[in-house]
């Protein structure tokens, strides 16, 4: 686990190949994804190690409900008992009433170099024993509950990597949590900055990219994506993408 401060009030942590972000303020902490099932005692250790108690949290924001972002969400909910917010067409993916996961195939399919075996081992490891977990308590936020959250949240529907995905933007710090829609990074890959995961992760590409290049016009200075390094940019200057071949 990595922590690092990219702004006045929002710190991001890397875990196994993925982040989680918490957003701190006089009110409390918001806690945007969280991690692998194998993150979790690391995600509630993030939380005591920018100062606050667990009973801290006011939310948690979810991009969406693959397993390695709502990997700390059960524990979460049993000790603390706060909200899980995500958009409103993630909430029934969250719930499991139906799933859009890489597959058991694709996973077998990515074993053919090093990079992919490496990361089918890591993967495999990290949600072992949680395979069915899901988000009982899954709830779609309104502009006014977004807002009122410590950090104060505005979503971004952003659907393609899974039908439901959101991106939230931090206006009063120009922070863009952009979950997987857009990322600067994955093992599976060499590129570095923004651009596409690879297609075997997105339930729809062109949806996917539709959502990338909207993230690209959002006012934001700061991206803190799911996968790789959280990055600055000037919004005045045009984003390129990269889309993976």
């Amino acid at each position: 686990m990595k922590i690092d401060q990219v702004s006045d009030s929002v710190y991001v942590v890397a875990g196994t190949n993925v982040n989680w972000a918490l957003v701190s303020d006089g009110s409390g902490v918001t806690v945007v994804d969280a991690g692998y099932p194998s993150d979790a005692g690391d995600v509630l250790d993030s939380v005591r190690q920018i100062g606050h108690e667990l009973t801290d949290i006011a939310a948690v924001l979810l991009t969406h409900a693959h397993l390695d972002h709502i990997g700390a969400i059960p524990s979460l909910v049993e000790r603390v008992g706060m909200p899980v917010y995500t958009g409103a067409e993630e909430v029934r993916h969250a719930k499991r009433e139906y799933l859009q996961q890489i597959s058991a195939a694709h996973m077998l399919g990515l074993l053919g170099n090093q990079r992919g075996r490496r990361w089918v081992a890591q993967t495999l490891w990290a949600i072992k024993g949680h395979l069915g977990d899901s988000v009982p308590s899954a709830t779609a936020a309104d502009d006014s509950i977004l807002s009122s959250l410590p950090g104060g949240f505005v979503a971004v529907p952003t659907p393609g990597h899974t039908d439901g995905h959101t991106a939230y933007l931090m206006p009063s710090e120009a922070v863009l949590f952009t979950g997987d829609a857009l990322v600067t990074g994955h093992p599976l890959v060499r590129h570095t900055g923004p651009q596409l995961l690879p297609k075997v992760f997105n339930h729809d590409e062109a949806r996917t990219l539709d959502s990338a290049h909207l993230l690209a016009t959002q006012p934001a200075r700061i991206i803190v994506p799911g996968h790789g390094l959280p990055t600055h940019r000037d919004p005045a200057t045009p984003m390129e993408i990269f889309q993976q071949p």
